[in-house]
């Protein structure tokens, strides 16, 4: 297993990290993504921890705690061995004060995550999502005060825009408070979005990234194919993606034919291919993938130990292209001024 910094920290993670929204299936809408119980959960921890991928990612909002609950069974007897990764913002509650990232909500939520998970610390705790109708300030001098208390070690943004992680990151500054190091995206093959904005901050800043859906929600499994509808069984055929992102199916068939040119090339599969591509990306400090069973789990460990050669990144780049929007085009015409970092073969 290669270990990478996490961003501007001294902390050190698995490059493939394991996470558990497929614990607990406790809603209609997380069924789709799995029901793995307690006993099940234990196993794919135990083969993790065998590969060294010690990082274990999760939610509150995850089965509405259930995944929390799950997990922390699982690893019970060697927290030492793990690290823990949860979030906070989305809403646990009907209540007005029952999301956000508030002082009031984030303390709450901090604390019921401690119990759920049977801990007395979080590695790395993450804001969900930006929550735009509290103060930054409030946000961060909150999540500083729970670090100074040992609650949590290390604070991360997810699903942020630019500008909500460049204020957040100045207002740390200026207050001398713990500062994001991490932010957890999507990013993949044929959700590509997080290289135009978010990629060039996290090399400014420092800011690892910390990859969820690395498939492509699932597109990226090998199972969709221009003569190959999404399965009946698979979480997009069961309604898993919503709110999720918008692929063309020309562009996908595209991306997974030149996977396929790659996989009789390399005799790896399509979702291992798809996951190497992301380990040579810039930024990638982890990258966080599910697993309904032991079988997937041991397969996407097959990612590792081996590499892409350029000329093959450049054509799954090629392939995966997409337009360029404003203002990226208007700067692509200066490229003495460097406004976007070349991408590719490390």
């Amino acid at each position: 297993m290669e270990y990478r910094q996490l961003g501007y920290s001294g902390l050190k993670v698995p490059v493939l990290a394991l996470g558990v929204a497929t614990f607990g299936g406790a809603t209609e809408f997380f069924k789709t993504w799995g029901s793995t119980q307690v006993e099940e959960a234990r196993r794919l921890v135990d083969i993790c921890l065998e590969e060294g991928a010690n990082l274990f990612d999760t939610a509150n909002v995850y089965s509405r705690g259930a995944a929390e609950e799950i997990l922390g069974k699982a690893m019970e007897g060697r927290r030492h061995e793990v690290l823990l990764s949860t979030k906070a913002t989305f809403p646990m509650g009907d209540g007005p004060n029952d999301l956000g990232s508030s002082r009031h909500h984030l303390i709450e939520q901090c604390h019921a995550s401690l119990r759920r998970l049977g801990t007395d610390y979080i590695d790395i705790y993450h804001m969900h999502g930006f929550d735009a109708a509290t103060p930054v300030e409030e946000t961060l001098e909150t999540l500083d005060t729970l670090v100074k208390q040992g609650k949590i070690r290390y604070i991360a943004a997810s699903n942020f825009s630019g500008w909500h992680l460049m204020k957040s990151l100045a207002a740390s500054e200026k207050h001398s408070w713990q500062r994001y190091v991490a932010h957890q995206v999507s990013y993949s093959l044929v959700t590509r979005d997080y290289e135009w904005e978010l990629l060039p901050l996290g090399l400014d800043q420092k800011v690892g990234a910390l990859v969820w859906s690395p498939l492509g929600w699932g597109r990226l499994t090998g199972r969709i194919r221009r003569d190959q509808p999404i399965p009946p069984d698979s979480r997009l055929g069961k309604g898993g993606e919503v709110g999720g992102p918008m692929v063309d199916n020309e562009y996908l068939y595209k991306v997974v034919e030149v996977l396929d040119e790659v996989a009789a090339e390399t005799g790896k599969s399509v979702a291992q291919i798809s996951l190497n591509w992301l380990i040579s990306r810039p930024t990638v400090s982890s990258i966080i993938f599910g697993a309904r069973n032991e079988e997937q789990l041991r397969s996407n460990f097959g990612a590792l130990g081996w590499s892409l050669t350029p000329e093959q990144i450049a054509r799954l780049d090629a392939a995966s292209e997409l337009p360029v929007p404003y203002p990226y085009w208007h700067q692509a015409q200066f490229p003495a001024l460097a406004s976007r970092p070349k991408l590719g073969s490390k």
